[in-house]
């Protein structure tokens, strides 16, 4: 029997013991094989739509993008107003307030949209809303590049509410604000303790997120600083050496009693196991992928960055958004862009029944919040 717990990869400590990505005699890898497992390229078929040559070209579009974004925003200067990866011309767009940048932004192979409000100006519009209390019914905010305003989400049945549209009031005030509504509230996907998972703090399960160089990272909201860890077996893995929630919603795990790390997101047994290779941040509207302990490989987009999310227990910053479902149990779970390293599963809408939406708590800054050097192949 095939163990497909991540604490089974641990404790191998290699991974040539768990497998390499093969390809078949008839196929020779693609460029865009050789950074995304046969499993992401699947995954990408079943949630996107796509045919395996289409996910394969998203894949190349998506990283030659990842790279352009610094170069493109230099060009724009003062005058830049945020970036997005557009899937269907396949091209990072740059937008601008200032025409005159227009050419300098699109030598450097970008497309280019001109607007009204540079990316610190909407940087500071979502500022003044973090510092507003914000009632339950208001689901979350974040700087949207591609509307050049800040999208408030409001959940539909509390529209009406009084309390959140006093919020959106003051909201419109702070800035270039946009409301748009959400189906439901966003809610943590920690589980309660069932057999043969990933890891277990008190009785809750979660799933591991990234290997790192003397533990994993994960979701602060799973554990508390000090608070014991152990695998799907029962043995001990570590402790929570960090650990931040609400604010933030993230923690490291350190790694001992016999435990190993590697640089894999597990594939669940049903798509190949995928090789970490680094933690370049993946544009808006670039595709992304999530393993978790409950609904194990799904996909999606990235539909927004720097996102406050309202969670009961308190509000959470800078998050990324996405159209990937996620389930309890979940949580602390791998993000990952082709063989990049995204972020760490922290809660949701919805499930991987009906489909739903997915925030993580991007890696590099957890890895900078620690000090941590993540675990690459």
């Amino acid at each position: 029997m095939v163990r497909t717990g991540l604490s089974a990869l641990l404790m191998m400590g290699t991974w040539a013991a768990v497998g390499p990505i093969q390809a078949s005699a008839a196929d020779s890898p693609s460029s865009a094989e050789a950074q995304a497992s046969a499993g992401i390229i699947t995954a990408m078929q079943r949630d996107l739509g796509l045919t395996k040559s289409q996910a394969e070209a998203r894949l190349t579009a998506e990283k030659a993008a990842t790279s352009l974004q610094g170069k493109a925003s230099g060009a724009a200067g003062a005058s830049f107003g945020g970036s997005w990866f557009d899937a269907e011309s396949g091209r990072l767009t740059v937008a601008v307030t200032d025409p005159a940048k227009v050419g300098d932004v699109r030598a450097t192979g970008a497309r280019v949209q001109v607007v009204d409000h540079t990316a610190r100006e909407l940087d500071a519009t979502k500022k003044r809303l973090d510092a507003l209390s914000a009632p339950s019914g208001v689901s979350s905010w974040h700087v949207d590049p591609r509307a050049n305003s800040v999208v408030v989400n409001v959940v539909a049945s509390e529209q009406g509410d009084n309390d959140v549209r006093t919020f959106v009031a003051k909201a419109r005030k702070a800035g270039p604000v946009t409301v748009k509504q959400t189906a439901e509230a966003p809610q943590t996907f920690a589980a309660g303790t069932v057999g043969g998972d990933p890891y277990y703090t008190g009785n809750v399960r979660c799933s591991i997120g990234f290997s790192v160089h003397g533990g994993f990272v994960t979701a602060g909201h799973c554990g508390q600083a000090g608070g014991a860890v152990r695998g799907w077996d029962g043995s001990a893995i570590g402790n929570f050496q960090g650990s931040s929630f609400p604010e933030n919603d993230y923690a490291w795990v350190n790694v001992g009693s016999g435990w190993w790390t590697v640089p894999v997101v597990l594939g669940w047994g049903t798509v190949s196991d995928q090789l970490v290779r680094g933690s370049n941040e993946a544009p808006i509207g670039a595709s992304i992928c999530r393993s978790g302990s409950t609904t194990h490989w799904h996909c999606g987009n990235v539909l927004a960055k720097n996102e406050t999310v309202n969670y009961s227990q308190g509000a959470v910053r800078q998050m990324t958004k996405t159209s990937v479902c996620a389930e309890p149990g979940d949580s602390g779970g791998s993000f990952i862009s082709g063989d990049q390293a995204q972020g760490v599963t922290s809660g949701g809408w919805g499930n991987c029944s009906s489909g739903g939406e997915t925030w993580h708590q991007p890696i590099n800054e957890i890895l900078n919040r620690y000090g941590l050097t993540l675990h690459t192949a």
